[in-house]
């Protein structure tokens, strides 16, 4: 039997060196909203023959245009996606490539459109996460007959949502990186997958708790991660091979949605056993020291 117990500062400490950095930015700086959350230009623009996307994509960028996406949408019409712009920067970006491919290509559409995720839908969405993580907490408590149980699943949880908040934070700053709907599937995931590894460890620790085990709280946990940890590490690393190999050859439209997923697999791999169980052991503690 391996004695996690021993280490529980290291967890602590480990825990805070990967938090602290992500919520001081997060507090400081922010997330950089996509043109998901802020809106933008819609442009859709057509030639007469066939002109690569690489070329129209090297002169958006040559001239300065925020370029989301674009996407070939039939034959020789490209639609663009970009931060918004006015219309003399659409017009100079016309000149450009023509003067690049040899015409002036159709302006079909130009238009301004709203945020994907409006300011109500994000309410919501917030509204509907914050019901998941209370019915989680109830859940857990009703189903291991301990509160306890419920919120140590509850802190790994906000554990591993800042721990990716966080680092988008940095990424945002010092990167550029932008979220957009992506991340906020990805935050969702890693919500149901946090929950999901600290329920099968604590699922151990009740039955060994059943079957009277020797040995306080820490003992029996130790117990319990020893025995879930070869399947824990088992199930974590088949979607982190996929994870990485998306982020390293998946492209660059789902890339940071891969990295996002990647690092809530990780911390919700972390977090199960040294996160959410030593919460369980310091308040077993502290209610014995109280008593």
């Amino acid at each position: 039997m391996i004695r996690f117990s021993k280490y529980l500062w290291v967890y602590l400490l480990v825990s805070a060196i990967v938090l602290v950095p992500g919520v001081y930015s997060l507090v400081r700086f922010g997330l950089r909203p996509a043109i998901d959350f802020t809106g933008g230009t819609l442009l859709e623009i057509q030639f007469s023959r066939d002109v690569p996307q690489n070329i129209v994509e090297l002169v958006a960028n040559k001239d300065g245009l925020a370029l989301v996406s674009i996407q070939k949408t039939s034959s020789n019409t490209y639609l663009l996606r970009m931060k918004p712009e006015g219309s003399e920067n659409v017009a100079a970006f016309q000149t450009s490539l023509a003067t690049s491919v040899g015409e002036i290509p159709e302006v079909v559409r130009n238009e301004t459109v709203g945020p994907v995720l409006g300011k109500e839908l994000l309410q919501k969405t917030l509204a509907a996460a914050i019901m998941a993580v209370i019915g989680i907490l109830l859940y857990v408590a009703w189903a291991f007959k301990n509160v306890r149980f419920g919120v140590a699943a509850i802190v790994a949880l906000i554990h591993d949502l800042l721990v990716v908040v966080g680092i988008f934070s940095l990424l945002g700053k010092y990167a550029g990186v932008e979220v957009d709907t992506l991340f906020v599937t990805a935050i969702l995931t890693t919500m149901s997958f946090s929950v999901h590894d600290t329920i099968v460890v604590f699922d151990r620790i009740r039955e060994l708790l059943r079957g009277k085990e020797k040995g306080g709280i820490a003992e029996i946990s130790d117990m319990a991660l020893t025995q879930t940890l070869g399947r824990s590490l088992a199930n974590s690393f088949t979607i982190l091979f996929m994870l990485l190999a998306l982020v390293l050859l998946g492209g660059v439209t789902i890339r940071w949605f891969a990295l996002a997923l990647l690092i809530g697999t990780i911390s919700g791999t972390y977090s199960s056993p040294f996160v959410a169980t030593p919460i369980l052991i310091f308040w077993e503690r502290l209610a014995k020291k109280q008593k």
